[in-house]
């Protein structure tokens, strides 16, 4: 039975589930902005993609559970976190001036954060202002518009 409500809620808790993930011109630059904002961090549950992961924890001594590296499949296995609704906002310091093999990986888990209301910081201005913002500390309501539905209704006008 689909839910036939246009919006689905979703409530992200006070700990967050945040991913961090940087391609490898952008790394030392993340493990600096982790560093800085690890008392904001410490708190929170953290995952991150292979290397990135690994960075992370020997510079901050931070846990964060890693998954792939991002060419091998760790940004979809993100984006699948995202849709079980396990993360609640990603940081993903990527290069814009280089190009990735896994291009299409990444513009797959920036459509599942745009779909699943997810937010993203793709810089360190962005990821500043996410950390600082006062939803770090207390409960969010997020709306995802209902996909189901909007399918459900193109099927039925596909049908007449």
């Amino acid at each position: 039975m689909i839910i036939q409500d246009d919006y689905i809620k979703f409530s992200i808790g006070k700990q967050k589930h945040i991913a961090l993930i940087a391609h490898d011109t952008k790394k030392h630059e993340l493990v600096e902005w982790v560093e800085k904002n690890k008392d904001i961090l410490k708190s929170h549950f953290l995952c991150g993609t292979g290397t990135t992961a690994r960075l992370i924890v020997d510079k901050t001594g931070l846990p964060v559970k890693a998954y792939n590296s991002g060419p091998l499949g760790g940004d979809q296995q993100i984006g699948c976190r995202i849709v079980e609704g396990n993360i609640d906002f990603v940081v993903f310091f990527w290069d814009p001036l280089a190009s990735q093999p896994h291009d299409p990986d990444v513009k797959a888990l920036l459509r599942i954060c745009a779909v699943y209301d997810i937010p993203v910081a793709n810089n360190r201005a962005t990821a500043d202002f996410l950390i600082t913002s006062k939803f770090m500390n207390e409960v969010y309501e997020r709306s995802v518009l209902n996909y189901n539905k909007i399918i459900q209704g193109r099927l039925e006008e596909f049908k007449k």
